[in-house]
């Protein structure tokens, strides 16, 4: 995960090590034990987190068995064990895959999901969250966005010790900002995997799921407009959503950048007409300069990838 959990885990991070710093018993090498240990323990637990901010429960069989057999049968052609099924109870139309050895793997829909897609839509969406989990895209995710906390934690240190010992002249002070520059540009560099890694993941739904480019194409388009219109009629019950937006299948907070190029699907009717329409258009500057700063990728590039798969 990465993006604004990032920013978590580097903010809660830095928070510990002012706390143990200004202990002061602690050298620096103990400290960086306890800071990474501090960071395992919040990806062991990050499951339970997810569940109660966005108030998840489990979906028992009898209640969604067509869901269930999607899961299972998704499940056997990826050649992953099932993970359990979720629901999340937000309006925003999204599913996302999480979990942790203490927790296991799990897929969460949310109810806006269910209410905004038909059954093949869904199906390619879970497919799609299938492809994280078979490709160990939380746990991968989770240990890069590491990096940029520990190397966040150093400059601090190194900044902290030097207003310590300021008869030692600036050299530490310097190096600690390095680090922290350094821990941005390193940022960079993981929203890049994280985009990376959703194109992976659109191309398995695209293998395991029968017409799986068409299915997932109309699949996100609906999911940005819903996403959009919701966001303008609610900004305030939907803001708190973007905590943990890696996890989801489509960046709510593009939601209004990407409708804009997806325009053209309601003027047109007709959702296949929408994709083509998309594929004759041109990205701008801004569009890629976006782009760069976001977890998923731009909506536009996302859907002619999937028309290449078809």
């Amino acid at each position: 995960m990465i993006g604004t959990l990032t920013l978590i885990i580097t903010l809660s991070t830095l928070f510990f090590t002012v706390i143990l710093f200004l202990i002061g018993s602690l050298d620096i090498i103990t400290l960086g034990v306890l800071v990474v240990a501090f960071n395992i323990i919040q990806w062991l637990i990050s499951p339970y987190i997810i569940d109660a901010l966005y108030r998840v429960k489990e979906i028992p069989a009898n209640e969604q068995p067509q869901l269930h057999t999607i899961v299972q049968n998704l499940s056997q052609k990826t050649g992953i064990k099932n993970p359990r099924l979720m629901l999340a109870q937000i309006p925003i139309p999204n599913a996302f895959a999480y979990g942790s050895p203490i927790a296991g793997t799990r897929i969460a829909v949310t109810q806006g999901l269910m209410q905004t897609l038909d059954a093949g839509e869904i199906e390619a969406v879970i497919g799609h969250e299938l492809g994280h989990l078979r490709h160990r895209d939380v746990q991968v995710m989770m240990f890069v966005s590491l990096l940029p906390a520990l190397f966040s934690y150093i400059g601090f240190s190194l900044m902290l010790s030097q207003g310590r010992q300021r008869d030692q002249g600036s050299s530490g002070a310097l190096i600690g900002i390095g680090f922290m520059a350094f821990s941005w540009v390193l940022n960079i560099f993981i929203l890049y995997l994280s985009r990376l890694r959703e194109y992976y993941a659109d191309r398995h739904s695209a293998a395991v799921v029968q017409n799986g480019p068409q299915k997932l194409s109309t699949g996100l388009a609906k999911i940005v407009q819903a996403t959009k219109n919701m966001r303008r009629t609610s900004r305030n019950n939907t803001q708190h959503l973007s905590g943990f937006k890696a996890l989801f299948i489509s960046d709510p907070d593009r939601a209004e950048t990407d409708s804009l190029e997806l325009k053209a699907m309601t003027a047109s009717g007709g959702e296949q007409k929408l994709v083509q329409q998309i594929l004759q258009q041109r990205l701008t500057t801004m569009d890629r300069v976006i782009e760069i700063f976001s977890t998923h990728p731009n909506i536009v590039k996302r859907l002619k990838a999937l028309q290449e798969l078809s």
